[in-house]
């Protein structure tokens, strides 16, 4: 915070100066604001009550039919606008009288008593915001204060129809032209009263500041000569009042300054040296600690890196890179809660390369395992982004598809299926085909993951026990017969490639 800056000669005048300014401004302030306050309950009174008394001569029934500009021409609102400029006429205070309909957050002219160019027609909006207008659609309300629109300054009491239903409200607005003369005088005379106070605080203070300016002066004077090292010198002054003490003071405290300043000297002298050979301390622990510091660190960074390590190891299946059988269970319970909550359905699949034991027994164990990682990859590549791929042991692949039936989840199997019996595998010069056998099930209520796996297990032994390459639903009809709507989402679900469809599974791999 920036100190202010200021010799204590007009530190003194402004501080009384402020304090007559701040008496004499409350009093004023106070008179002021009772005239104020007195005026404007005056002025709210006659406005409440008149718009009260007009209210009841009308009646809001007879208003229904006028909503638009074209309205002008029917005899109600004729009648109505008559009456209302009969009223007017009848009291001078009354600027203008208009009737105004709620419709929801808007507020519509209905009948407006100008009889300038500027009259609000049937159906224009008011668009600014009054507190009382509000209020008024169902009880008498006044303005706090003087608000100015379109059509002047104005004081304006509300007061709702009679049969309106909170819907329709007369408004009468009142000149605030006197009113702000009124104020006008009010400020004038606190001006005035204000300019005197002034000038009596400007006399007074400056008196006061001179009585106490000179000793000051002198005291700062010997303080300049001490710091020039001319500490013997005393002040010889009688002010009359509490200064003489600060003198005396003054005077016995420069007589102790040489004895302080030179055991100040020493013991700077011996604060230096221990600071030297603290400084030196802390420079050598400071080492000995950096090298702690730094085998702690690599010691951490070994632990985090054999920590992720064994994350992976224990989420993803070491040959394929897919998630091995515990990352699934770990999605699939996501999926069952996500299920609960929104009953948006989805499916799972669970296949099985065919013949896989005679890939091992012809070409070897090796190929197997490269067999493997071609079906993963083919796998990954043929489903959507949001599906999920893991390798449930031996040569079975579970798949997950979110937001999909069971005959979705067929139609996706079905051309799974059918790309893999034409897809060409290699080993170096050897070329062999392949083929799987796929179970379908969607979840349905009550079901455990367990019984829901189950299902889609017991549906592709079914297809191994039909000839293999097929796909077998647990619960519905043959992929052919799938609606519509359920085969163009496989249909969408397949198209997709790689690159789209790997980032939940990466995510579920570690």
């Amino acid at each position: 915070m920036k100190k202010i800056v200021m010799p204590i000669g007009k530190k003194l005048f402004l501080s009384h100066f402020l304090a007559v300014l701040l008496v004499s401004g409350s009093i004023g302030t106070y008179f002021y604001l009772s005239a104020y306050e007195s005026l404007l309950h005056s002025l709210k009174s006659r406005l409440q009550s008149s718009a009260a008394m007009i209210s009841q001569a009308l009646d809001a029934r007879d208003l229904s039919p006028i909503n638009h500009q074209e309205d002008q021409s029917l005899p109600v609102y004729r009648e109505t606008l008559g009456l209302l400029r009969s009223i007017k006429k009848t009291n001078p205070d009354i600027a203008f009288l208009y009737l105004m309909r709620q419709e929801g957050n808007r507020v519509f002219f209905v009948v407006d008593s100008d009889e300038t160019r500027a009259q609000a027609l049937p159906g224009r909006e008011y668009k600014q915001t009054i507190p009382a207008l509000w209020e008024g659609f169902s009880r008498p309300a006044v303005d706090d204060k003087i608000f100015e629109d379109d059509w002047g300054a104005f004081m304006s009491g509300y007061a709702p129809l009679k049969n309106g239903n909170g819907a329709y409200l007369v408004g009468l607005d009142m000149r605030a032209d006197e009113v702000q003369r009124k104020f006008q005088r009010l400020q004038i005379s606190g001006l005035l009263s204000l300019v005197a106070s002034v000038l009596l605080a400007l006399l007074f203070s400056r008196w006061l500041s001179s009585h106490f300016k000179r000793p000051i002066k002198q005291l700062v004077s010997r303080c300049s000569a001490i710091a020039e090292g001319k500490i013997g010198e005393k002040m010889e002054l009688r002010t009359g009042d509490e200064l003489d003490h600060l003198i005396k003071a003054f005077n016995t405290m420069t007589e102790h300054l040489e004895d302080s300043r030179d055991r100040n000297r020493w013991a700077q002298s011996a604060l230096k040296k221990g600071q030297e050979e603290l400084e030196r301390r802390v420079e050598e622990r400071t080492r000995e600690l950096q090298g702690v510091n730094d085998q702690l660190r690599e010691e951490i960074t070994r632990r985090q890196k054999t920590e992720e390590a064994l994350a992976r190891v224990a989420r993803s299946d070491p040959l394929t890179g897919l998630m091995n059988r515990r990352a699934m269970m770990y999605w699939f319970q996501y999926q069952l809660k996500h299920y609960q909550r929104n009953r948006i359905p989805f499916a799972v699949l669970l296949c099985d390369i065919d013949h896989f034991k005679q890939v091992n027994d012809t070409y070897g164990h090796a190929v197997g395992d490269l067999v493997l990682r071609d079906m993963a990859e083919f796998l990954k590549e043929s489903l959507r982004s949001q599906d999920l791929l893991a390798r449930w042991g031996g040569e079975e692949f579970l798949i997950l598809l979110p937001d999909t039936d069971e005959a979705g989840g067929a139609v996706v199997a079905e051309k799974i299926r059918s790309r893999i019996e034409k897809e060409l595998f290699r080993d170096g010069s050897r070329e062999f085909r392949l083929s799987l056998s796929f179970g379908v099930a969607a979840y349905q209520p009550e079901q455990s993951a367990d019984d829901c796996i189950k299902a889609a297990d017991a549906a592709m032994y079914r297809a191994k026990n039909s000839g293999r390459n097929r796909v077998e639903m647990a619960n519905g009809p043959k992929p052919g017969h799938s609606p519509s709507s359920s085969r163009e989402e496989a249909e969408t679900s397949l198209s997709l490639n790689s690159s789209e469809s790997s980032i939940l599974r990466q995510a579920g791999a570690v």
